[in-house]
């Protein structure tokens, strides 16, 4: 093709290309009847949540994403494809967005229930129930299901697991089982109860997470005394004297060691370029060699 000819077919292609900043013509119509939800629809949500929500989570609009992604067909539903009132929603559902895996549904159950009753009307409404309600809900999520949970049935799992019983591996799948099954029935729950969901739990939340969290913290110091089964074993002598140094330790306060362990490994990940994966190394070849050399042993 001659230079001529490649020009005029650019230039053709130029003019059958809309501007860059042209309005976006929208195809679609809503529907004539507003959309209703159905147990499907709870289903799709669930196993949106459950599966897929954190996979396109990003450091800049963090879980933003995932909640469109688990709400997007619904969505399609109520306010038809192709519709300015679609696109409009997906870029605010899109926006920054970040809370426990675990409470997550309830305040997609509200913002459903919501957008179904008033559809592009709640817009505003449903950016302010998501920013109020995606921090409390985080707290007490984390607070509860990432540490509470883990901790208690975690102990009681583990220690069933060392004397060889297997109800501890059962154990731990009924807990998981359910978190699960709370996580599903959430959804459906907050859909029902609404915007009022929010005014009725409002009050509880701060009382329910510091329960959690002081519970947290006192099972995490049951658990220092019980799994960290660590004490001296290095006894000097003293002329005829055989000095115990674990008993001298208990009398300053029982299990020191165990607890000492704990703190040095929270100092040594506040380090920087300190992460887990070297801690657990540095712990390692540090008992390594303390165990080797006499100083510390296994509780039996």
């Amino acid at each position: 093709m001659t230079n001529y000819k490649k020009s005029k077919a650019s230039d053709k292609e130029k003019e059958t290309q809309a501007p860059a900043n042209e309005p976006r013509q929208f195809t679609g119509q809503p529907p004539t009847t507003p959309y209703k939800l159905t147990d499907k629809d709870f289903r799709q949500i669930n196993l949106r949540s459950i599966l897929f929500f954190q996979f396109g989570w990003n450091y800049e609009r963090m879980q933003g994403s995932g909640y469109l992604y688990t709400i997007l067909p619904q969505l399609r539903k109520i306010y038809g494809d192709d519709t300015p009132e679609l696109y409009a929603m997906m870029k605010t559902h899109a926006q920054f967005f970040n809370t426990s895996n675990f409470f997550n549904t309830i305040i997609t159950g509200i913002d459903i229930a919501m957008e179904e009753k008033e559809q592009i009307v709640a817009k505003e409404s449903v950016k302010g129930l998501k920013v109020g309600l995606m921090g409390p809900f985080a707290a007490v999520g984390d607070a509860i299901f990432a540490s509470l949970v883990p901790t208690i049935f975690g102990a009681i799992a583990a220690n069933m697991a060392q004397d060889g019983n297997p109800f501890g591996a059962i154990l731990w799948f009924v807990a998981i089982l359910a978190i699960l099954v709370f996580r599903w029935k959430q959804l459906k729950f907050a859909y029902k109860e609404g915007v009022s969901l929010v005014t009725t739990m409002q009050h509880r939340l701060e009382s329910l997470t510091n329960a959690a969290t002081l519970l947290g913290v006192f099972m995490v110091g049951a658990l220092v005394a019980t799994m960290i089964r660590v004490k001296f074993a290095w006894e000097p002598q003293i002329g005829d004297l055989s000095v115990k140094i674990q008993d001298s330790a208990d009398l300053i306060l029982p299990r020191i060691l165990p607890l000492a362990i704990v703190f040095g490994i929270y100092w040594l990940l506040g380090r920087k370029s300190m992460n887990s994966t070297r801690a657990i190394f540095i712990v390692i070849i540090v008992s390594v060699i303390l165990s080797a050399l006499g100083v510390i042993t296994n509780i039996e």
